[in-house]
């Protein structure tokens, strides 16, 4: 079901951005904002009018900032600017990653130090509320100056020049905004730079791993306490003392999670006592240490991408005083470094919960330490059983490391080396969605090889919660006593990861800590 959002500037919630990403929501703006908005395009337009050079007014941009811009051009020059800046190259962005920059472009405008008219922000919200996704290739910043190039080629089509993108073609964005009752935006001093500089497009990116990662992590809990169960690992290392003494909030509440999820285990009541192996691997026991750890990168990221969202990131900023003495100042706040580095913070995380779900694989598949048959297959030799799915988790865990490969300590000048130091976020947010899919796919085959070393311990049973998470998966993908294509397994497994199936396991736990809420 979709609401309608009345927008408070700069108080977007991180709930409300998920539900913009989700699509559930429609915005309006709080009409207590719009005096401010008046008021701060009143200073612009009284610079345009005025015989001061005042940058991206009625001067040139970047290296051109000297040359003056004559009162006749200056609606030409913010045109030009759209125009010249819309040089993206690449696949399209998604659909939601649109939604989100919409409305946290709109978010920002509305705060009312950019000066550009009421229209500008009214546009942008009929765009969003019309379910529109203008045509935006994702490849062609770096974070610094604003992210030019997606946001130019998003504001081309609000001018009725770009394209749309609907059920998969590219269409002239002029007769869709007409088809919709949208008038084309038309521009006036300095609303062209107010749309393109600024942080949207990387925010919008790193929030969309955020999000995405969400049922993923989810999962990696559910399926990581299925495989302590299959290995009849203890859960000692879950006692809640262990973790209250080292104060890690994430570890704590990863620690309270596993508790949760293996209470009532039959399979841990049966050796219990007895059991001749002292330590399990790390890869059981450490899990609240490692996914506690990211479960923290990942809340201190949304902290930083909820702030972003609601900022102020173009430039030149307006402020108006008490009197109603408007001033343009010039500053930085398009530089997208908080952004690169809380996105480099999701991307290390997102490799982490992947990289000791692997290694959970490979302590299943041998024999001498999960004490199951060997590969998960009754009949090994004559079966590989689950040998070769634990190289493709290999291979993609390894492919993670190079993707987490921070991408905010690198820098390219550009602008004939005025803009001389960037962040690079917009690669570093984009970069997250093909890291999710891998551990996702990971997350798939663990879950695969956990279901089928716990149907070796049968008629014993796993608590009602695991018990469950084994069946969402036996629903889809049947057990395989002898080898078969495994393929379209794993396949179905991920896509259950990622539509997550296993939340609802985790989510209906009596008294879990809330995961998302930023610490």
């Amino acid at each position: 079901m979709t609401t309608t959002l009345t927008l408070t500037p700069g108080a977007l919630t991180l709930e409300q951005l998920h539900a913009i990403h989700a699509g559930r929501t429609t915005l309006a703006i709080d009409d207590a904002a719009r005096p401010n908005i008046l008021a701060s395009a009143a200073v612009v337009q009284a610079a345009a009018a005025g015989d001061e050079p005042v940058y991206g007014v009625n001067t040139g941009f970047g290296k051109l900032a000297n040359q003056r811009i004559s009162a006749a051009d200056l609606a030409t020059l913010q045109l030009n600017l759209i125009r010249s800046h819309s040089v993206g190259v690449g696949e399209p962005l998604a659909p939601a990653v649109l939604r989100l920059m919409l409305a946290t472009k709109a978010a920002s405008l509305a705060r009312a130090h950019s000066g550009v008219r009421q229209v500008v922000i009214d546009t942008l919200l009929a765009v969003l509320n019309a379910g529109l996704v203008p045509w935006v290739p994702a490849q062609g910043s770096v974070g610094a100056s604003g992210d030019l190039a997606p946001l130019s080629h998003m504001t081309l089509a609000l001018l009725g020049e770009g394209e749309f993108l609907q059920d998969g073609q590219r269409l002239p964005a002029g007769p869709v905004l007409a088809a919709h009752g949208i008038a084309p935006l038309v521009l006036q001093a300095k609303e062209g730079l107010a749309l393109i500089n600024g942080t949207q497009t990387s925010t919008a990116l790193a929030l969309h791993g955020f999000f995405s990662f969400e049922p993923v992590l989810e999962s990696a809990l559910v399926v990581g306490a299925l495989t302590v169960d299959a290995a009849r690992g203890s859960d000692g290392p879950f006692d809640p003392r262990i973790h209250a003494v080292r104060g890690q909030p994430g570890q704590i509440d990863v620690a309270q999670v596993y508790r949760s999820l293996l209470a009532g285990s039959a399979i841990r009541a049966s050796h219990a006592e007895g059991d001749d192996r002292v330590q399990d691997p790390y890869c059981l026991r450490c899990q609240p240490q490692v996914l506690g750890a990211c479960l923290d990168q990942l809340r201190h990221a949304a902290l930083v991408l909820c702030r972003e969202a609601n900022a102020v990131t173009d430039n030149p900023l307006v402020f108006v005083d008490a009197a109603g003495v408007g001033e343009l100042v010039s500053g930085g706040n398009f530089h997208a470094e908080p952004v690169a580095l809380a996105a480099d913070a999701c991307a290390v995380a997102i490799a982490e919960v992947g990289a000791i779900a692997e290694r959970r694989i490979a302590m299943m598949i041998d024999a001498s330490v999960s004490r199951l048959p060997a590969f998960l297959s009754a009949d090994a030799g004559l079966n590989s059983g689950f040998m070769i799915a634990h190289v493709t988790a290999a291979a993609l865990a390894s492919e993670n490391k190079s993707l987490a490969h921070p991408a905010s300590v690198d820098s390219l000048p550009t602008s004939a080396n005025q803009e001389d130091h960037v962040s690079m976020a917009t690669f570093a947010a984009r970069r997250l969605q093909p890291m999710i899919a891998n551990v996702a796919y990971i997350i798939g085959i663990e879950w695969l090889v956990s279901a089928q070393g716990v149907e070796f311990l049968r008629p014993l049973r796993s608590s009602d919660a695991l018990e469950q998470a084994h069946a969402l998966l036996r629903a889809h993908c049947p057990a395989m006593p002898t080898d078969r294509y495994l393929a379209p397994d794993i396949e179905a497994a991920a896509k259950l990861v990622r539509d997550g199936v296993l939340s609802a396991v985790l989510r209906g736990q009596p008294a879990l800590p809330a995961l998302w809420v930023p610490a």
